[in-house]
């Protein structure tokens, strides 16, 4: 009697599973659940960890100052300036004596004139991936390795996209391009750090994040280029990841689809922000006189397939060639450095003052490159 209970449980579990499947992709064709799956912007620990006193993530008392960007639209972004802890240890007396928490009065701070009155800082500006907030599990990890080497003079600023953390508004792909450039145009025009001492970092969703805003300044009349593009965990566009894309690693989103190519081009050509850095990178190199383009990736990233970096280093490659190239040519005229048990780098010579490169790790998963 009980396996017969027990084999009927399976049978009926075998047999909702397809139709769970496809409700589901069905309910992920409309516009606000898809881009809650995307976005996953409400999965976060805003409400547990108080964002405004970063010592709670182990930082220094003000090595953090926590303010506010407006953006052109009226949305408010929240965002951190992470001091070099060098440089903080050097003004430790000073700093501490100012207020904590959020600044409505960045400018007035002793963090903003370390950055804006130095002509020796520089900035990177870090874009994060889906989830989570600028101050979310290993982001920490990585604004510390940036801040703490032996440099005293490399700054991080850090910013929520719309509808995360304490950031005001709705995500969409338009909108988290203008929080970027509204991000960027705050270090250029308010801290007045140059383009030339600022690099741009995106991880995952942020690769697509950076590579937007750097298409952006580039497209001006007057174009803006920056000392670099770090792309750390990319991907080439939004339905080319998910043919590939795993939840977790472990849930694949539409590889079950693979023998239904139809049905799989249906499905994706339903997806509403679909993120084209490919074609984005193209547009940036062909335009760009000096990029310094770095993708990296870690072969065991359980997410994002390392695969995807590759897509992205050719899009860059073929961008340098008028006639365009093949696949094949890409690799053929490539230059590749083995690392041995790191994994390898390969460069493309561009030419002139650009320079492309893809670092491929075996380890260190997307969460610990940095």
């Amino acid at each position: 009697m009980a396996k017969s209970s027990l084999l009927t449980k399976v049978t009926w579990t075998i047999a909702l599973a397809p139709v769970l499947y496809f409700a589901v992709l069905a309910l992920l064709s409309q516009p606000w659940p898809q881009r809650h799956a995307l976005y996953v912007h409400k999965l976060n620990t805003a409400w547990l960890w108080d964002l405004n006193n970063p010592v709670q993530f182990g930082f220094a008392q003000n090595q953090i100052t926590p303010f506010n960007i407006q953006t052109p639209d009226n949305e408010t972004l929240y965002a951190w300036h992470v001091l070099p802890l060098g440089l903080y240890a050097k003004n430790e007396v000073a700093l501490i004596e100012e207020p904590s928490g959020l600044r409505d009065d960045i400018l007035q701070s002793k963090a903003f004139s370390l950055l804006a009155d130095d002509p020796d800082s520089r900035l990177v500006i870090n874009f994060h991936g889906n989830a989570g907030t600028v101050g979310q599990g290993w982001r920490t990890d990585t604004y510390r390795s940036l801040t703490s080497g032996s440099s005293d003079d490399i700054h991080v600023l850090a910013v929520d996209y719309r509808g995360y953390g304490y950031s005001t508004g709705v995500p969409t792909e338009a909108g988290i391009i203008k929080d970027a450039v509204a991000t960027i145009d705050w270090a250029l025009n308010v801290a007045r750090v140059p383009p030339e001492r600022i690099v741009i970092v995106g991880q995952s969703l942020g690769t697509a994040v950076a590579t937007a805003a750097a298409e952006h300044y580039i497209s001006r009349n007057t174009p803006i280029e920056f000392a670099g593009v770090v792309l750390v965990a990319g991907f080439s566009d939004i339905p080319t990841l998910l043919s590939t894309y795993s939840i977790l690693g472990l849930l694949p989103v539409l590889r079950p689809l693979a023998p239904l190519p139809a049905l799989q081009r249906w499905i994706t050509g339903h997806i509403i922000d679909t993120w084209n850095t490919s074609s984005r990178i193209d547009t940036l190199v062909r335009r760009s006189q000096s990029l310094h383009l770095s993708i990296l990736h870690a072969r065991n990233d359980p997410d994002i397939p390392w695969t995807n970096s590759n897509l992205l280093f050719y899009a860059a490659a073929n961008a340098t060639s008028e006639e365009g190239l093949t696949l094949s040519q890409v690799n053929k005229a490539k230059t590749t450095l083995d690392h041995g048990q790191a994994g390898w780098v390969h460069t493309w010579n561009a030419g002139g003052s650009k320079i492309i490169r893809q670092q491929v790790l075996r380890h260190g998963g997307q969460y610990y490159l940095s």
